[in-house]
């Protein structure tokens, strides 16, 4: 076959040349632009953050600490207390009383009428709250409101005119690698930018309503309270603790994700307090074999282990139930309950669907008041016991009926009742599921025990059917928890 060459002539080469550096570094631009776009980051950030900076406040506080003074311990009666009360009237200053103590923090205003967020240690036992805004200016604020448990304040400036101001965002849609933009008043050093990204989400810290988003943007002493912004310019967070070494920044900070805040400012900003639905119940996480036990096709969801005198109990919801939606959201597990109870009007009637004995099967609730709520339990009326049997061993466990002896070495209730455990081999599956000596095993195969064989039989029972786990109900330190074994140890 022949070859064709093609040849330009000299006076276009340079033209074409010229275009097709052209059209190269166009393109390179472009894929630049996308790629910045394709992430959510401007090629700088500027203009964001003179947008939104002058919603961002410094928040001072002062704090009366009362002045103690210490004397040297001396006899009464003895020869030197003349001298050293004299000694010690002289050293004392004229001024010396109660001294003032000072702390710096950050914030960010919601409304233009003044209503400002930050966190609760920031102003916590506070005298006095001064609020700086970017242009200098100085307003005291009051408190509306706070809430301990997500580490949320509300305060109130009376403004002279309208204040800049930002929103709050969805916290939910945020994904890890976005970009995000903190500002506030790092170490006391006024208004400050810092930006990276989101390291990750649903981070639990303390409590069972923590939702932090964590994130590389430097965070200091002084953020706190302070916003994270994404790149719209609306907050998804609220800056409040750092993870560090040194007690400065290293990269792992993390804010209250905007999700859980705007629910609770809400609730400040109307009640002055917060009211978070309670259910009344004591719950634990579907593990496999736990699930493989109670023939639930998928490990989801939240196993009622225990149901004392409350909303749950009057709607009917019983301990092995395990609850699959709740008010039409999908429980996942323990912890996404509590939060979406608690983010339930109080009062209000809703579904809940739980998986029982094979079944679904839905229930009508009326959501308390977590605030109010009085979780003790009523006090069981004992039961003539039957005469005690002697121990046995079975899977790895010595168990025993409850003796006066055992009762007393083991702190038990008057009212506790099954089986206790007064040996575990550590070589056994039931080790392994976390049984110890004190362990009071109240049902096997959801069924109520009260002397070591009525758990063997049980036991052998399932291990005859070919059952490769049974359910254990026990309970330690009066706290149920549901244990899945296999019957034949």
């Amino acid at each position: 076959m022949a070859s064709i060459a093609l040849r330009i002539p000299r006076p276009y080469s340079a033209r074409i040349f010229a275009v097709a550096v052209a059209f190269v570094a166009g393109t390179a631009m472009f894929l630049q632009t996308y790629m910045a776009e394709a992430q959510g980051r401007p090629d700088s950030l500027a203009d964001l953050a003179e947008r939104i900076s002058p919603a961002v406040v410094n928040i001072t506080t002062s704090t009366t600490i009362a002045q103690t003074e210490e004397r040297p311990v001396i006899p009464e009666g003895s020869p030197l207390e003349d001298f050293f009360r004299d000694f010690m009237d002289q050293q004392r200053r004229p001024d010396q009383g109660p001294r003032r103590g000072s702390a710096l923090g950050s914030g960010f205003v919601i409304s233009n009428d003044g209503y400002i967020v930050t966190n609760n240690h920031v102003i916590d036992k506070a005298d006095e709250i001064i609020i700086e805004f970017l242009d200098g200016d100085e307003l005291e604020a009051e408190i509306i409101g706070v809430d301990p448990k997500t580490d949320i304040a509300l305060l109130k400036v009376e403004p002279s005119g309208a204040l800049p101001f930002v929103e709050f965002g969805d916290s939910d849609v945020a994904r890890v690698g976005d970009w995000v933009m903190a500002i506030g008043n790092p170490l006391g050093q006024g208004f400050s930018v810092s930006a990276g990204i989101i390291s990750a989400r649903n981070r639990e810290l303390r409590g069972s309503y923590d939702d932090f988003i964590q994130t590389d943007a430097a965070i200091n002493r002084g953020n706190s309270g302070g916003p994270l912004f994404n790149m719209e310019g609306d907050v998804i967070g609220v800056n409040t603790a750092i993870l560090s070494p040194n007690g400065g920044s290293i990269g792992i900070g993390f804010s209250m994700s905007s999700a859980v805040v705007k629910n609770v400012v809400a609730q400040l900003q109307e009640f002055g307090e917060t009211k978070r639905g309670w259910l009344g119940v004591r719950i634990q996480d579907v593990e496999e074999d736990v699930a493989e036990a109670l023939k639930l096709s998928d490990a989801r969801g939240a196993l009622v282990t225990d149901v004392p005198d409350g909303p749950a109990k009057e709607g009917g919801i019983l301990a092995r139930d395990v609850i699959l939606t709740f008010d039409g959201k999908d429980i996942e597990d323990i912890r996404s309950l509590v939060r979406i109870v608690g983010d339930t009007q109080v009062d209000k009637t809703v579904d809940v669907e739980v998986f029982r004995d094979g079944e679904m099967v839905t229930l009508a609730v009326k959501v308390g008041r977590l605030e109010e709520a009085n979780t003790q339990l009523a006090a069981a009326s004992p039961e003539d016991a039957p005469e005690p049997t002697g121990p046995a061993n079975v899977i790895g466990l010595v168990i025993s009926e409850i003796t006066d002896e055992l009762r007393a070495q083991f702190v038990l209730d008057e009212d506790a009742r099954g089986v206790i455990v007064i040996g575990v081999d550590e070589d056994s599956e039931a080790y392994e599921k976390g049984l110890r000596d004190g362990d009071l095993i109240a049902e096997v195969a959801q069924e109520a025990v009260s002397d070591p064989q009525d758990v063997v039989s049980r036991l052998k029972a399932a291990k005859d059917a070919g059952r490769s786990s049974i359910l254990l109900l026990v309970r330690r330190g009066g706290q149920p928890r549901f244990v899945a074994v296999n019957p034949a140890g």
